[in-house]
């Protein structure tokens, strides 16, 4: 099974939530009713209409309203300003030269509403010469404010969990311990250079998750016998966690990921797709022996001006977890799910390659595709 495809972020039919759906008030569109307070019988006569010439709709829509300032701005505000206007202006150059667009002169108007009118222009001059405006940035790099050509990683709407109760099982199996081996060394790359978060760390997502469980057990009652079950499981999934992870802190699983891997003799289908996994995770180990999958994570100070700022975490969707089977995990499955549907995006490996005049290379995303392949994969050879 295919845990990756199987388990999808916000998919999940049991733990989908109704969402509200906002209603916008018609501001505008409302006639005033002439009231009438000194007789209260009912008149059989109709309120009088009060309306507006027909004419003034038209004159309003030919009007052009600029954004009213409020605040007085300081003597830092103005300096940040003009930084901030001078830098656009250079990167308002720089990509219409690039990509053969004349720009509107926006120059005249003040500050900020020129930089708003630019971005209105070039927006509908980037369709123009079939470009995708979405595939654009005004980032900051280096306190300069600039535009670049935005790359992403799709990464799809999966969940991309390593179960490490299989691997336990498998390491006090007799016959399956030289595989429990091999796929120690791999999770110990993912652990050590690929920082993929711990579920048994107080600072990833999943802690928090199965915190909250384990409170909910908590209270629950003691004569249920769900309850007694999710008891049990959740104090396998302490304690194999904890032994699970000594193992993989102990960077000498890294020292023999090597040796393991020439010494490993294939004699089942099992044996060849372990294997084949290990293989691919220490050559993505040695092609890049110090790259984290968070390195291309976008950041708030890379994208000051991205206004949903509650988008799915990398953290939250890669991770280590105690079990993928189990009443402990469906029900931290539904959590997820419900808590997922409440987001707006997912954030995923993005590039921003600044547009400077000079030629726009392609982003890279070798890694990113190697590794997230990998986890598929290592899923399906812990859970056969």
């Amino acid at each position: 099974m295919n845990y990756a495809t199987q388990h999808h972020i916000g998919k999940n039919q049991s733990s989908r939530r109704k969402r509200t759906t906002k209603t916008a008030l018609a501001v505008g569109r409302l006639r005033k009713v002439a009231s009438k307070t000194q007789n209260s019988e009912r008149n059989k006569k109709r309120p009088t209409e009060i309306r507006t010439d027909s004419n003034a709709s038209n004159g309003f829509l030919k009007c052009c309203f600029l954004p009213k300032q409020e605040e007085t701005p300081t003597v830092q505000d103005c300096k940040e300003g003009l930084r901030t206007e001078r830098d656009f202006y250079q990167s308002l150059s720089n990509f219409t030269r690039q990509y053969s667009i004349e720009p509107m002169q926006t120059k005249d108007f003040g500050f900020p509403y020129n930089i708003a009118l630019a971005m209105w222009d070039l927006e509908k001059k980037v369709e123009q010469v079939n470009e995708d405006w979405n595939s654009f940035k005004l980032i900051r790099n280096n306190r300069e404010i600039l535009f670049a050509k935005m790359e992403r990683y799709y990464t799809g709407t999966s969940l991309y969990y390593v179960p490490i109760v299989p691997l336990f099982q498998m390491l006090h199996d007799k016959q399956c311990k030289k595989n429990a081996q091999l796929l120690l060394s791999v999770c110990s790359y993912l652990y050590h250079i690929a920082d993929v978060p711990y579920y048994r760390q107080q600072n990833s997502y999943l802690y928090w998750i199965y915190e909250m469980h384990e409170d909910w057990i908590e209270q629950g009652d003691e004569a249920e016998e769900d309850m007694q079950e999710f008891r049990r499981e959740f104090k396998i999934s302490k304690t194999i966690g904890d032994k699970i992870e000594k193992k993989l802190f102990n960077r000498k699983n890294l020292e023999l990921f090597e040796q393991r891997l020439n010494r490993f003799e294939s004699h089942t289908e099992f044996d060849h797709d372990c294997h084949k996994v290990a293989s691919n995770a220490f050559s993505l180990y040695t092609e890049y022996p110090e790259t984290s999958i968070f390195r291309n994570r976008p950041t708030p100070e890379q994208d000051p001006y991205n206004d949903d700022n509650k988008a799915i975490g990398m953290d939250m969707y890669i991770s280590f977890v105690a079990d993928t089977k189990g009443c402990l995990y469906d029900n931290i499955e539904e959590s997820i799910n419900a808590e997922f549907n409440e987001y707006g995006s997912i954030e995923e490996p993005t590039v921003y390659t600044p547009i400077n005049g000079t030629e726009l290379i392609k982003a890279n995303f070798d890694f990113e595709n190697r590794f997230f392949t990998l986890m598929e994969d290592l899923y399906k050879v812990l859970t056969p």
